[in-house]
């Protein structure tokens, strides 16, 4: 069903408002019936007393004294007259209806007649006999039509008030659902646990109890294992100064190049490892408002003046908030990767909706295979065939560019261009 709401939010406020709509609706119709046939009843038993008690009157008085109490007990909804034959006979159901709650009331010996009234204003005409003879008409009018304002206001009122009162018991229930899916996007995309208040009904308080103790695990994991990366990579860093020295007293030139092409290749391990520890702490750096057109170009020229072929498509317009390092390091290290395989880069910019930065490093190099472009940003993931370590890689680069993004709330896209080469899209919220 498309028109079904998505959310779990707004699946329950659909069905709390239909339900109660339709219980509602169910009540108004029942209700609508019986004050409709309480009125129909009321009424004609109400006519039927009054004319028992005028028919006791005129029995009782003389004929000279009966109109004088005919316009005595005359009311605004029905007039009383004496004489005269009666009118076309009703057959309406109604009628029928009306004529034996006024018998009801009467009781014999009198036997009412519905008819046609006399006068347009009325609605029908009743006519019992007297015992001299004389035929008694009672004209009943229409009765009045009833206020259709303040009942469709008093609907109305009642289904806004179901509505917002549904939305807000709802929306009440389900926010902490929310909140937890919220946390959860959070956690390990920084250096402090993410923290749920333990406030609600009991259920939802065991719920971020647990949430938190996770929280709590999560984090100690991921800070030691980072902790043990920086710890490594930085221990080495003594070593290979040594045997870098060493390698430089070897007599051998050929064997005392290998090692130190061995040494350059670790020396890079270290730093990119020291590089993905530090990205941990990314999200304490405060974010600016940066002309991000002017930061790009000033980048791209100085990959110009080193030599490298790389251009600009499309610009922001304005300032962007963004957190400066971060944004450096992710830039450099798509390009710096785009380059390292392609050798022609082109950088795509544009700012999305909420102002976020949109930024696309396009190259034309050898691309991903599709079934390993969701691995190639996990930490030291290479490709055997087109990007290893011997082209230079640590299998580090899209793993810190990932892990910033996640850090700054934003996303990281890969996908090959039709032609050949491989597309990196940042969307960095503002």
């Amino acid at each position: 069903m498309r028109a079904w709401p998505r959310t779990l939010f707004g699946r329950l406020v659909a069905i709390a408002v239909l339900a109660l709509l339709a219980a509602h609706v169910l009540n108004f119709t029942v209700a609508f019936y019986v004050q409709s046939h309480a009125a129909r009843s009321g009424a004609s038993y109400t006519v039927g007393r009054d004319m028992a008690a005028l028919i006791g009157v005129l029995e009782q008085s003389p004929a000279a004294e009966r109109a004088a109490w005919l316009r005595r007990l005359a009311r605004r909804e029905y007039t009383y007259r004496l004489g005269g034959p009666d009118g076309k006979a009703l057959a309406s159901e109604n009628a029928a209806r009306f004529a034996a709650g006024v018998q009801a009331a009467l009781g014999p010996p009198y036997v009412v007649r519905a008819s046609e009234a006399a006068r347009p204003e009325a609605a029908l005409s009743l006519g019992v006999t007297l015992a001299d003879g004389t035929p008694l008409h009672v004209d009943v009018a229409p009765p009045e039509p009833p206020d259709r304002l303040w009942p469709g206001v008093y609907v109305v009122v009642q289904l806004v008030s179901i509505v917002f009162f549904t939305w807000l018991a709802v929306r009440q229930a389900t926010m902490p659902l929310s909140r937890l899916a919220d946390a959860a996007d959070r956690l390990g995309t920084t250096a402090d646990p993410v923290v749920l208040a333990e406030a609600g009904p009991l259920e939802v308080r065991r719920a971020a109890s647990a949430f938190n103790a996770m929280g709590r695990r999560i984090t100690a994991h991921l800070a030691e294992r980072l902790q043990i990366l920086a710890a490594i990579a930085h221990d080495l860093q003594t070593p290979i100064t040594r045997m870098r020295l060493r390698a430089d007293l070897m007599d051998d030139a050929s064997q005392r190049n290998r090692i130190e092409a061995d040494l350059d290749a670790m020396q890079a391990l270290v730093e990119q490892g020291l590089a993905y520890a530090r990205t941990a702490n990314s999200a304490s750096e405060a974010a600016v408002r940066l002309d991000v057109d002017a930061f790009i170009d000033a980048l791209v020229c100085d990959y110009r003046d080193a030599g490298q072929v790389i251009r600009i498509d499309g610009a922001c317009g304005k300032p962007v908030r963004v957190r400066l390092q971060a944004l450096r390091r992710i830039v450099t290290n798509l390009v710096d990767n785009a380059l390292r395989y392609a050798g022609d880069v082109e950088i795509g910019l544009g700012v999305g909706a909420g102002g976020a930065l949109e930024l696309e490093v396009r190259d034309r190099g050898p691309g991903i295979p599709e079934g390993e472009l969701a691995s190639v940003i996990q930490p030291y993931y290479r490709l055997e065939a087109s990007r290893n370590r011997d082209t230079g890689g640590a299998g580090l680069g899209l793993a810190i560019v990932h892990q910033l993004l996640t850090a700054m709330g934003g996303t990281l896209e890969l996908s090959n261009r039709p032609g050949g080469g491989l597309v990196a899209r940042c969307v960095v919220p503002g």
